[in-house]
C-alpha cells in the first residue's frame, strides 16, 4: 500500500515537472515507505530473537555479526596454509614435545580403579550433540555401547588409569581456532584461541 503510494506519488510529480505540493508528496510517500520497512525489519529481528533458542542462537549471531572478513591473513609472515598452520602450532603448544619411550608398567597403588558408576555418571553428562573428536565416535554412540554392554567401556579404561598409560593414538586431537571476540586486532595469534577435541 505505502509502496503503491509513493510510486504514484512519484510518477505524479515526474509528469507535472515542478509542482511543489507534488514533489512534497512524494517525499513524504518516500520517508513513510522506507520508515515502514525500516520499522517492519526491526519489528522482524525482535520478534525472532524473543524466540530465539539454543539450537537457533548461532543462527542469530550470524545474522546480528553478518559475514565478518577471513582475518587470519592478516597474521605476519604467514602465506601459506603450512606457515599458519606452524605460527599457530608454536604461539599455542611451544616447546618439543615428551618423547616417549617404552617402559615396564607398575601399577600405581594410590590410584584406585574407576567405579562402573563414574562410567555411567560421565557419559550422563556428555552432549549428545557434541563434535566428535579424530576417532569420530559421536557421545551417542558411546552411550548406546554402554546401555547394551555397561562393563564395556569401564573395562577398556580400567587399565589406562591404573597403569597410568595412555596410548599415543589417544592424545591425538582436533583443534578449532576460533577469534576472540572484540579484539582491536587480529594480526597476532594471542587474538585467538583453541578449542581441542579430544
Amino acid at each position: 500500500m505505502l509502496r503503491k503510494a509513493y510510486n504514484s506519488a512519484l510518477c505524479s510529480s515526474k509528469r507535472n515537472g515542478c509542482d511543489a505540493a507534488l514533489l512534497a508528496s512524494a517525499r513524504a510517500s518516500r520517508s513513510a515507505y522506507f520508515k515502514a520497512i525500516k520499522k517492519a525489519k526491526r519489528d522482524h529481528w525482535s520478534s525472532f530473537l524473543a524466540s530465539v533458542t539454543p539450537q537457533t542462537v548461532w543462527t542469530a549471531k550470524r545474522f546480528a555479526v553478518r559475514r565478518s572478513p577471513p582475518r587470519f591473513r592478516e597474521l605476519p609472515g604467514t602465506s601459506t596454509p603450512p606457515q599458519l598452520n606452524k605460527a599457530l602450532l608454536d604461539h599455542f603448544f611451544p616447546g618439543e614435545p615428551a618423547k616417549f619411550t617404552d617402559t615396564i608398567l607398575l601399577p600405581f597403588r594410590e590410584c584406585l580403579p574407576p567405579a562402573a558408576d563414574e562410567v555411567s555418571r560421565a557419559l550422563g553428562r556428555s552432549s549428545q550433540s557434541s563434535a566428535p573428536g579424530p576417532d569420530a565416535i559421536p557421545n551417542s554412540v558411546s552411550k548406546t555401547v554402554h546401555r547394551v554392554a555397561p562393563h564395556l567401556i569401564h573395562d577398556l579404561h580400567t587399565p589406562l588409569v591404573v597403569y597410568g598409560s595412555h596410548r599415543l593414538t589417544l592424545k591425538r586431537a582436533d583443534g578449532i581456532v576460533l577469534d576472540k571476540p572484540g579484539k582491536p586486532s587480529y594480526d597476532s595469534p594471542s587474538s585467538f584461541h583453541v578449542i581441542v577435541l579430544l
